[in-house]
């Protein structure tokens, strides 16, 4: 008999479990959706950020190209201070083209995609030496066009602005 008892109470557990197990379906469901939804907006977040910091990295490295590959090319007299650049320009068009290179993945060129590059003629006012001096400045508003789509809340973390400069000294 006291089997029985036992087989009839377990039969009962088995049977209350089940009806609790019911319940908590719904439950599991909304403390999954708690859960998992800060932590995608976290996951998007550092994604977000790091693909800033790689296209900043290629906005330095692209101004550094610039400047160095403006060194071998005439100068123009009659050149812009910001790009499209010409040809009739070869320092300025030489390091136009550069950028252009340099950003290529991210599908960008000087003044394209809010992309601004500033490039004057060489000269030797900018060196403090006798020298001939060139430089480069790529600026892009990063908050305002962001690379990738932003989520609300992401953008007090994102730079307003990237600006580099670059400048190469010829003797």
């Amino acid at each position: 008999m006291g089997a029985a008892l036992d087989t009839h109470a377990r039969g009962t557990l088995v049977m209350g479990s089940r009806r609790a197990r019911r319940g908590d379906r719904g439950a599991a469901a909304v403390e999954l959706a708690l859960v998992v939804t800060p932590l995608l907006y976290i996951l998007f977040g550092t994604i977000a950020y790091g693909y800033m910091f790689s296209f900043r990295q290629a906005l330095s490295q692209a101004a550094a190209e610039a400047a160095r590959a403006s060194v071998g090319a005439q100068v123009g007299t009659a050149c812009a201070q910001t790009g499209p650049f010409s040809s009739a320009c070869p320092a300025q068009f030489a390091a136009s083209t550069a950028v252009s290179r340099a950003l290529a993945g991210y599908g960008m060129a000087c003044g394209e995609n809010h992309l601004v590059c500033a490039i004057p003629a060489p000269s030797a006012s900018g060196c403090g030496t006798a020298n001939t001096c060139i430089t480069v400045t790529l600026d892009y508003p990063y908050r305002q066009h962001s690379l990738l789509p932003s989520l609300p809340g992401y953008s007090f973390v994102l730079p307003e602005q990237l600006s580099f400069s670059s400048a190469v000294q010829v003797s």
